[in-house]
C-alpha cells in the first residue's frame, strides 16, 4: 500500500505511514505462494533470480522461456504452472466480472483540468499511454508532471503510489541535477499539489538506460521492486530512441521492430500484472508519403508494432508561442479529433478544449 498524505498545521500534504493507511487489495499473487502448493523453495528462488516474483507474471511467460531458466526441467516447469494455475482463475470470466476487474483501474491526473477531461480522468493504469510529437512538444513535461501527481491520494485524483523512470535520453538526469541546484524547478510542482518536494523526490526511482539490452534488463529488474512495494507509474522516455541507435538500416530493421516487439510485450505484462499505468515518449519521423497536402508530415516512430502495443496514443505538437497541442490520436475508448493547448512553462499549464478556456494551475 502507498503512503497516503495528511495535512498539517500549514496545510500542506505531508506522506503518511504506511500502517496507518487502510491495507487495499493487492491485485497479484506472490511467487512465494507456490511452496503452500508443494513446490521446492530452490525452485522458487530460481523464479525470483529469473525475474518472476508473482504468479500472475509466471503465467504470462511461455513454458519454453521457463525452462530457459538454469535448473528448471520441463517436468518442474509443468508442476509449477499447474501450481500457478491453481492459485490463479486465468480462464474466462463473464462480461459483469469484466466489468468489476475494471473498476481497479486508477486514472491519475495530468495537472491539466482539460487534458484530463479529454482523456476521460486521466492517465489510465493497466495499458499503456503513448505521448509522440517532434522535440520540446511537452512529452516530457508531462511525465515530469506525472512523477509528482502520481504520489496524490486516490480521493485527489492520484495514483497513491510510487513512480519508476527508465530514461534514454537523459531528460531526468538533467532534470534532477536541477532539483538540487536550483530547486525551483521541482518546488512548484510539488507546491501546486500541496506536497513536500523531498518526499516526492524518495518516492522516485530512477535508471539510465544506454543500450536497448539495458533497457530490457531494467524492465526485468523492476519485477522485484514493484512486488515489495506500491508503484502506480512506469514513465520510459524515450521507448524508440535507443533501438534507432543501436539498429541502423533497413538490414536490421526486422531484428530491430523484434526486440521493440519484446520490450513492448513487457511492459504491458508489467501493467496488467502490478496495475500500474504505463507512459511512454515517442520520437516522430518524417512520411515523405504524407502528400503535398498534409502540413506536417511527421508520423510516430516504431511502425504498425509500437501502434498495437500503444492503448491511448496522443500527438503532442507546438502551437503559437509557447502553446502546445495534445490530439487523441488512437484510443479504444475515447474519440478522436478532440485537441487541446497549454503552455509550455515551467510545470504552469493554461489550457483550453473546445474553444472552452480553463486555468489548470
Amino acid at each position: 500500500m502507498a503512503p497516503s498524505r495528511h495535512s498539517d498545521e500549514g496545510g500542506q500534504l505531508q506522506l503518511m505511514e504506511p500502517d496507518r493507511v487502510e491495507e487495499e487489495e493487492e491485485c497479484f499473487e506472490s511467487i512465494d505462494k507456490l511452496i503452500s502448493q508443494g513446490i521446492n523453495a530452490g525452485d522458487v528462488k530460481k523464479l525470483q533470480d529469473a525475474g518472476i516474483y508473482t504468479c500472475n507474471g509466471l503465467m504470462m511467460h511461455t513454458k519454453k522461456s521457463l525452462t530457459g531458466i538454469k535448473g528448471l526441467s520441463e517436468a518442474k516447469v509443468d508442476k509449477i504452472c499447474e501450481a500457478a494455475e491453481k492459485l490463479l482463475s486465468q480462464g474466462f470470466m463473464t462480461g459483469s466480472d469484466l466489468l468489476l476487474k475494471r473498476k481497479s483501474v486508477v486514472r491519475i491526473t495530468t495537472g491539466s483540468q482539460a487534458l484530463d477531461e479529454l482523456l476521460g480522468g486521466g492517465i489510465e493504469t493497466l495499458c499503456i499511454t503513448e505521448a509522440f510529437g517532434e522535440f520540446r512538444s511537452g512529452k516530457t513535461q508531462l511525465a515530469h508532471t506525472l512523477c509528482v501527481s502520481t504520489q496524490l491520494p486516490i480521493h485527489m485524483h492520484g495514483g497513491n503510489g510510487k513512480v519508476a523512470y527508465i530514461d534514454t535520453e537523459g531528460t531526468l538526469y538533467l532534470w534532477n541535477c536541477m532539483v538540487f541546484s536550483r530547486p525551483e524547478r521541482i518546488v512548484p510542482i510539488a507546491e501546486r499539489f500541496g506536497m513536500d518536494a523531498n518526499a516526492v523526490l524518495d518516492n522516485i526511482i530512477y535508471a539510465r538506460a544506454y543500450t536497448y539490452e539495458h533497457q530490457y534488463n531494467l524492465l526485468l529488474g523492476l519485477a522485484a521492486k514493484m512486488a515489495e512495494e506500491p508503484f502506480r507509474l512506469l514513465i520510459v522516455d524515450s521507448v524508440i530512441a535507443l533501438f534507432r541507435v543501436d539498429f541502423s538500416g533497413r538490414g536490421e530493421l526486422a531484428e530491430r521492430q523484434q526486440k521493440l516487439a519484446q520490450m513492448l510485450s513487457r511492459l504491458t505484462k508489467i501493467a496488467e500484472e502490478f496495475n500500474v499505468a504505463v507512459y511512454i515518449t515517442n520520437q516522430v519521423i518524417a512520411d515523405p508519403g504524407g502528400g503535398m497536402f498534409i502540413t506536417d508530415p511527421k508520423k510516430p516512430a516504431g511502425g504498425h508494432v509500437l501502434a498495437h502495443a500503444a492503448t491511448i496514443r496522443l500527438m503532442l505538437r507546438k502551437g503559437k508561442g509557447e502553446q502546445r497541442v495534445c490530439k487523441i490520436f488512437d484510443a479504444p475508448n475515447l474519440p478522436e479529433g478532440e485537441a487541446i493547448s497549454f503552455a509550455l512553462t515551467i510545470f504552469m499549464f493554461t489550457a483550453c478544449a473546445r474553444c472552452l478556456n480553463f486555468t489548470s494551475f
